[in-house]
């Protein structure tokens, strides 16, 4: 039979080589059908102690460890996307795009492209629609 895979996230990590995975799946009622959310908290082996509260890990069935923890930590799931600190190289950041450019300056030609676009495109004012009509 094969191993059961989850992916969750570290709720609780002070104990010594174990850590707390709140795990989300949605069960579909045997009568009404309606589905819910159901969270599962479950106890994993992490050997190195290198997962903390928050991350995103998969963890996949084993033997017993102790009363309660029959799950191992498989792999730590890294999100590269929300690490602020990495930049590939030669990337410039929105400060140095803006660089020379005044804040008034930014504004006016937001101003000037949102009041002209609607003017380009030959639309009325509701006031003058109105006035046309009466």
């Amino acid at each position: 039979m094969p191993k059961k895979v989850f992916t969750g996230t570290v709720i609780k990590d002070s104990m010594d080589k174990t850590i707390t995975v709140a795990v989300s799946m949605l069960v579909q009622h045997p009568l009404y059908k309606k589905t819910t959310k159901k969270t599962s908290k479950l106890k994993a082996h992490d050997e190195n102690n290198e997962c903390k509260v928050g991350d995103e890990v998969t963890i996949i069935e084993s033997r017993p460890y102790s009363k309660t923890k029959k799950w191992v930590v498989y792999k730590k799931n890294v999100d590269d996307s929300t690490d602020v600190m990495k930049a590939p190289q030669g990337a410039k950041s929105e400060s140095a795009k803006l660089e020379g450019v005044s804040i008034d300056d930014a504004k006016a030609t937001t101003k000037d492209e949102t009041s002209l676009s609607g003017v380009e495109q030959g639309e009325v004012n509701d006031n003058e629609s109105k006035e046309q009509v009466q």
